[in-house]
């Protein structure tokens, strides 16, 4: 059944995408804008300057009670014990067979209360299994929080001046969170992003996005859409969930074996342990002219794998991509071969990340 426009969600700045003459596509059940000026110019308006982003869509979804730490340490991958006040931690949430439901931000608020932030596609998913399994958990509440928040990513070198600017306050450092006070208004702000670049990302309730939306711009902040925020996660090696993160990946696979503490116990650890993958996640980049896209075979030394990612890189200009493959192919330097549409393209396996500032 297809999705109409009527049926897609929309964020509070829908409003102001619209008047800023952006393009807006259907994005996990909501309309959302992929792109105003065009991706390459919102692309390096990030790389050289600050760009924002409407997350809106994500979701939240709020962990708090006495039993928190402990709840959270069995469901989530990383060490959440180590998870300091005001802290941010990267993490994915796993089946139990290693599969991987999400990959997720979980913000510390307080001693028992936690905040986790959802890729918009997966949150009601996450939510209903972080809800499942806190079902007569004593000290433990898990609530959807996503409808008390919208989301701003303010990304790129000058992105703090700015934000700074227009809060008037010293905004926290990378991985760390406060609550920072706008004209007439308070605002999560996390030192978290998705580019690259420094940055932050801010949690303001809905009714006060437009505000800030309003005044980032008057600070010379340019808006950015989907399609710039998936190039430059690209060019970071970053990860995107449906494309290089799925039920049927692991994340020793996905090689965020760093991000997994096996130790915890979390849900999925005993699956992974001594796990030992015959393909892996890479970076690559073509030799030559060509543009890969998802679900391009791959042909190696050592066998087949296949680009999960790809697109052209407006700051390497050349097309760019990841791709699983076999774990003999995965040094940096190892040429492979990409099919593209039936046409074979020359290309090379990268190290992370493939753009650096």
């Amino acid at each position: 059944m297809s999705v109409t426009a009527e049926t897609l969600r929309r964020t509070p700045l829908h409003d102001r995408h619209v008047a800023a003459g952006a393009r807006l596509v259907p994005f996990a059940g909501w309309e959302m804008p992929v792109q105003y000026e065009g991706v390459r110019q919102e692309h390096l308006a990030v790389r050289e300057g600050a760009g924002m982003f409407d997350v809106s869509h994500m979701g939240e979804v709020e962990t708090r009670g006495p039993g928190a730490e402990a709840f959270l340490q069995r469901l989530l991958s990383n060490d959440v014990s180590k998870l300091a006040d005001g802290g941010a931690q990267y993490s994915l949430l796993c089946r139990e067979d290693g599969g991987v439901l999400d990959d997720l931000f979980t913000y510390r608020l307080g001693d028992d209360r936690y905040l986790t932030v959802t890729n918009a596609a997966n949150h009601d998913r996450d939510h209903a299994w972080l809800a499942e399994h806190a079902a007569g958990v004593d000290g433990v509440v898990v609530e959807d929080a996503a409808d008390r928040f919208a989301m701003l990513a303010v990304q790129g070198p000058a992105a703090r001046a700015a934000v700074e600017r227009v809060a008037g306050a010293e905004l926290p450092a990378r991985m760390r969170t406060a609550t920072v006070a706008f004209d007439g208004f308070d605002a999560l702000v996390c030192g978290t992003g998705y580019t690259g670049e420094d940055g932050v990302e801010i949690l303001v309730a809905p009714g006060h996005a437009g505000a800030l939306w309003d005044s980032l711009l008057a600070a010379g902040v340019a808006p950015a859409g989907l399609g710039a925020r998936d190039t430059l996660r690209l060019e970071a090696c970053f990860h995107l969930y449906g494309n290089d993160l799925s039920l049927e990946r692991n994340p020793i696979e996905a090689g965020l074996g760093w991000a997994c503490k096996l130790d915890t116990g979390f849900v999925g650890a005993d699956a992974l342990r001594g796990l030992e993958p015959a393909q892996t996640l890479v970076p690559f980049a073509f030799t030559g002219p060509g543009i890969p896209r998802q679900g391009n075979p791959v042909a190696t030394a050592h066998g087949p794998g296949e680009v999960t990612s790809g697109s052209m890189s407006p700051c390497l200009a050349v097309g760019i991509g990841m791709a699983y493959v076999p774990v003999a192919a995965a040094s940096p330097g190892t040429p492979i071969e990409v099919d593209v549409r039936g046409k074979v393209r020359a290309a090379e396996v990268r190290s992370k990340p493939l753009y650096e500032s």
